[in-house]
């Protein structure tokens, strides 16, 4: 399988929320582990805390993620209310894959202890961890030609989930990034990006 990989930073500027994908992929699934390997070794974290984890479910394990999530719904969502709800979630069931963002609190409880000035800062810097490795996942699989889009369905699959993958139940689930091929002219209904001025955004001193 080749094909070309997008420059990361082009893969930034090209990254958009793309909700019909479907069970291709541009690239096998030793290329998605070792974009994981690279975002749990190399993105920074807090204090060197190396708090986060990451589950990543392909193929059939990732249909049993949303199968999960789907069956959780159905208790909570009334029937009248479910055809949206159940069409969000096969959505997310038609992609490839899913990765499944933890924070561990074993190593955030450890800092706490050892630097108790910052003890109450630290379950946020915890939030700033689990963010950038989501946000490196999220390009770099773009780079790849995988669509992706972030959810956030946590805590309902939680205790299911920890007990199908053999997850730790302390571990706390941030997000889940679903990815996969993008249908035809999935990029064309999307909306033009709606930005501030960024002269409004962004402040430079000292420049030559």
């Amino acid at each position: 399988m080749t094909h070309d990989t997008m420059p990361f930073v082009e893969a930034v500027k090209h990254r958009r929320t793309i909700y019909t994908l479907n069970k291709t992929a541009p690239v096998d699934d030793k290329k998605i582990e070792e974009i994981a390997r690279t975002a749990i070794k190399d993105v920074p974290s807090s204090f060197n805390s190396q708090s986060a984890r990451m589950v990543v479910l392909l193929k059939d394990q990732h249909d049993k993620f949303w199968d999960i999530v789907r069956d959780i719904l159905k208790v909570h969502v009334p029937e009248d209310k479910w055809e949206h709800t159940g069409n969000r979630i096969q959505g997310f069931h038609n992609a490839y894959g899913t990765i499944l963002f933890y924070e561990a609190p074993e190593p955030i409880k450890k800092l706490q202890s050892t630097f108790p000035q910052y003890a109450d800062k630290f379950p946020q810097w915890s939030e700033h961890t689990s963010a950038m490795h989501q946000y490196m996942m999220w390009c770099a699989l773009e780079a790849e030609g995988f669509g992706c889009n972030l959810q956030h369905y946590n805590p309902l699959p939680d205790q299911k989930a920890a007990a199908e993958w053999n997850i730790p139940l302390e571990w706390q689930l941030k997000a889940q990034l679903v990815f996969g091929g993008e249908e035809p002219g999935s990029r064309e209904k999307l909306q033009t990006k709606s930005e501030q001025p960024i002269e409004e955004r962004l402040f430079i001193h000292g420049a030559a």
